[in-house]
């Protein structure tokens, strides 16, 4: 008797249809009935390479073997996975096996799976379709009852395998024609770019331009307070007749330019009489949708600041080891129409649980699951629904798996609850002819606000209960000021803000095909989007500092290379609108796989084509032409891609010393006075930051001159070995330790006998601290009247955020913190906050002293890697193998 082979995706769903089917014996890897043998993959089994015969390892990566355009594409195992493959390939075998279902998930990357894993085996048995939105058992039968047939799906089958491909093809190819380019003068620089990766990096650093360029301007507010019968109350003045200005949006309602304006407001109105008008409303809040993979990273970062990677293992844990979250990898915030019994199954086990009891309680006996289209709704579910809570009670979660539980359960229960309710008065004040606007917000039903308990529903309700005003009465202007400001750059992406904005890529396409085409999906998917931070992190495009990201000066560089070559579209998100609206057009069979892989060749080629077309001297940008002459020549200076280089001789160094890109200024700072610094954000090899005084030196190897690090070192044996000679240098103060006179010298204070032959001395401190620069000034304030001002620039270590402190110099001679007081939190408080920063790091707490040595060393990096990183070429970086998976990203 033959059989029917099953493959689902994944082991939870085979075991769905094993209990919604029934008849079943459960083996090993598979189950078995009579009539059918059940398995799943475990993701993707299978990956898409370069024949071995046409394959160019990485020491060959160069211009000579690009583009690499195979005739076919090989199927390699993927290692961790490769035992469930073998198990597949053997039961596709069976002799009994007559037929295959493909009950991979009801998508794309579904399709893809079960096409790569049949090919692979060389399956020659009928295929057919099971395509599943609800995972409920009378879903599952039905999707049985009605399986589709394979000619039904090969268009999805082509559209899958040909976005597989265009990917390796446009992320192998211009890897390897970009790190082809950036190693033409020798070493090996891995330069990655991928469809998604590159147009996200790009957002990331049209940001930080924007940032750059941005000049702060004054501007001032007028706040008043007035005083009525029942009390008092704030008004903030407003230009009623302000318009928007399209061409400076920094322009405001409440914004005045110039002191002057602000002040005549002030005087017009204090202490004279105003009169009041209000509008009082009814408003309601709805609760926010189910959390699908994006928006539970977006929350659990801005909540917890869990990375988008730690927030998906997380999400994952709960998933295949606890069980007690659906699957996480979704992009749909809705449930299945046919979900009504599971949630109120599930409600149930979550009023066993004390945290939950009430909320859940309630929800059953209200009635409040209900066919509800914001909930429910098969148009709005893709491969997967949304991430719900499962029937599974929760056991033994870790502190991070329960904060996550908690987030997503939470939502759950909210989303049946009715909206929050609120009562909005707006409130105009009007004095001299000049309007005030006064709002205030009261909480009148907290609806699902309540699920979050009262802190949570307080913070977001905002505004407050205003003072009543009796109709008729006449308030005074009692208090005025005028506020001085300082409009702010745009804020740096966070992990949650870059997430939203690789999600909404397709609003910053121009074309409406293409946005449309976009819609829904943006760059990257959710169970991607994760990885392709973390890998433009790895590749050092960008930097994680507490929560911002940086990019780098890789970053800008590799921006400025694809600019000046013309290929652009690998920068910007119509690509994929591009990709999307073809694919989506081959789905419905209006185009051909090979039409469509044609485009992609010859996209691959252009690629290759404009990288081979360009020299590091002679790739267009918006370059710098320096005032300050050669300092070996005398000759014009100019930058191109890579260097500043002399015009006439060989003088030249590099733009991005240690991993800093210099700004034009500090060039020219540099070349006239042959030194400049201490300069902050150098980085080591090991990626860790440090500060460093650069120079520019006559080396007479070369007979020229030379970038490079100075750390003071050279500078303490004095001439012939006899210590360092201080004269004509004024002391900053008295040395803490042995009451010698204290001299700046490099990157460092010393004391004079700490330097001196023979050393009677060991008083040392960094100049750098934390990445806060101690100036002269403040090293004299503590050395004379033992402590510095409050500094603001400290950086902790361990959490990367910025902290305030004093340094204070110790009865022992010791140089420590001390924190300003906070008489909001308790003093306990303060023993962490000064542990923190010792080292770990600190936000600030009550009084309190720590030692500043260890941290002090660390700030002060003194590694012969970072001196050579301004003269010699960067090192080698990462094997081929993590530069082929990077690409296809």
């Amino acid at each position: 008797m033959t059989k029917t082979l099953i493959i689902a995706e994944k082991p939870s769903v085979a075991n769905d249809i094993a209990k919604a089917l029934g008849g079943f014996t459960k083996h090993d890897e598979y189950f078995e009935s009579d009539q059918y043998v059940l398995s799943s993959a475990v993701g993707h089994l299978l990956e898409i390479g370069v024949p071995e015969e046409y394959d160019v390892k990485r020491g060959k990566w160069s211009f000579t073997h690009l583009p690499m355009i195979p005739p076919y594409f090989a199927l390699n195992p993927i290692a961790k996975t490769e035992s469930r493959l073998k198990v597949l390939n053997k039961l596709i075998k069976r002799k009994d096996v007559s037929a295959l279902v493909n009950a991979c998930d009801a998508g794309r990357e579904g399709e893809l799976i079960f096409r790569l894993i049949a090919q692979n085996a060389k399956a020659k048995q009928p295929i057919s379709r099971l395509w599943l939105q609800s995972m409920t058992p009378a879903a599952i039968r039905d999707g049985f009852a009605h399986l589709r047939s394979d000619e039904e799906m090969l268009p999805l089958a082509d559209a899958a395998r040909c976005r597989s491909e265009a990917d390796w093809l446009i992320g192998i190819n211009g890897t390897r024609a970009m790190t082809a380019f950036n190693s033409k003068e020798g070493g090996f620089y891995l330069t990655t770019v991928g469809r998604v990766q590159t147009p996200t990096l790009s957002i990331v650093v049209e940001r930080e331009e924007k940032i750059k360029k941005f000049i702060p301007r004054d501007y001032w507010e007028v706040r008043a307070e007035f005083v009525c019968a029942a009390g008092v109350y704030e008004g903030r003045w407003l230009d009623h007749n302000f318009k928007k200005d399209e061409h400076d949006p920094e322009k405001r309602a409440e914004r005045l330019w110039s002191r002057a304006a602000a002040e005549s407001i002030v005087t017009a109105c204090r202490g004279r009489q105003g009169v009041v008008t209000e509008e009082s409303k009814p408003t309601t809040s709805m609760a926010p949708a189910l959390f699908d993979l994006t928006s539970l990273q977006r929350e659990a970062n801005g909540r917890f600041g869990f990375s988008a990677k730690n927030t998906l293992g997380l999400a994952q844990a709960l998933y295949e080891k606890h069980k007690v979250l659906t699957y996480p990898r979704t992009d749909s915030r809705a449930l299945p129409e046919d979900y009504l019994g599971t949630v109120k199954s599930t409600l149930e086990v979550l009023k066993e649980n004390n945290n939950y009891h009430q909320f859940a309680k309630q929800i059953l006996d209200k009635g409040w699951v209900k066919p509800n289209k914001r909930i429910f709704d098969n148009t709005k579910i893709s491969d997967h629904f949304a991430i719900i809570p499962t029937g599974v009670a929760p056991k033994n979660l870790s502190e991070p798996e329960q904060k996550l539980y908690d987030l997503v359960t939470r939502r759950f229960m909210a989303v049946f609850f009715p909206a929050a309710e609120f009562l909005v008065t707006t409130r105009f004040t009007e004095v001299s002819g000049h309007q005030f606007k006064t709002e205030g917000k009261v909480m009148t039903n907290p609806g699902w606000l309540a699920v979050y308990g009262k802190e949570a529903a307080e913070e977001k309700e905002g505004g407050a209960n205003l003072v009543p005003v009796a109709k008729g009465e006449k308030v005074l202007a009692d208090k005025l000021i005028a506020n001085g400001l300082t409009t702010k750059p745009p804020a740096r992406y966070s992990e949650a803000t870059l997430l939203s904005a690789m999600e909404g890529a397709g609003k910053l396409v121009d074309s409406d095909e293409l946005r449309d085409a976009m819609a829904g999906k943006g760059l990257g998917t959710p169970a991607t989007r994760a990885a392709i931070i973390e890998g433009l992190l790895t590749e050092k495009y960008l930097l994680r500092e507490g929560r911002e990201l940086i990019p780098t000066a890789k970053a800008f560089q590799l921006m400025t290379l694809l600019r000046g070559l013309g290929v652009t579209e690998l920068t910007m998100p119509e690509l994929t609108g591009e990709w999307e609206y073809k694919l989506s057009q081959m789905e419905r069979g209006k185009i051909s796989r090979e039409e469509f892989m044609r485009e992609i060749a010859q996209m691959t080629q252009v690629i290759v084509k404009r990288a081979k077309e360009y020299s590091n001297d002679t790739i267009p940008g918006d370059y710098a032409t320096l005032h300050t002459p050669c300092p070996n020549c005398g000759s014009v200076v100019k930058e191109n891609y890579r260097r500043f280089a002399c015009t006439k001789c060989e003088f030249s160094m590099t733009k991005v010393p240690g991993g800093r890109q210099f700004e034009i200024e500090e060039v020219e700072e540099l070349l006239k006075n042959r030194t400049i610094g201490p300069l902050q954000g150098f980085r080591s090899k090991m990626g860790r930051p440090f500060a460093a005084i650069l120079r520019i030196v006559r080396d007479d190897e070369i007979n020229n001159f030379k970038l490079e690090f100075d750390f003071g070192q050279d500078q303490e044996e004095g001439e012939e070995g006899e210590g360092v000679d201080f004269t004509g240098q004024t002391p900053l103060g008295p040395c803490p330790k042995c009451n010698g006179n204290v001299y700046e010298m490099g990157l460092a204070y010393v004391c004079e006998h700490t330097v001196a032959k023979p050393k009677t001395c060991d008083f040392r401190s960094s100049r750098i601290i934390l990445q806060q620069e101690i100036l002269p000034e403040q090293m004299a304030k503590l050395l004379n009247d033992g402590k510095t001002d409050l500094l603001p620039g400290f950086i902790s270590q361990r959490t990367r955020r910025p902290f305030k402190a004093y340094l204070v110099r110790g009865k022992d001679g010791k140089i420590g913190f001390e924190f300003e007081e906070r008489k909001a939190k308790p003093a306990a408080k303060g023993k962490a906050a000064a542990s923190e920063a010792a080292g770990e790091g600190a936000d600030g707490a009550t009084v309190a002293s720590v030692p500043v040595k260890a941290a002090a060393k660390k700030a002060a990096t003194k590694t012969a890697a970072a001196k050579s990183a301004a003269t010699k070429s960067p090192p080698k970086k990462a094997p081929a193998k993590r530069a082929a998976v990077a690409a296809k990203k």
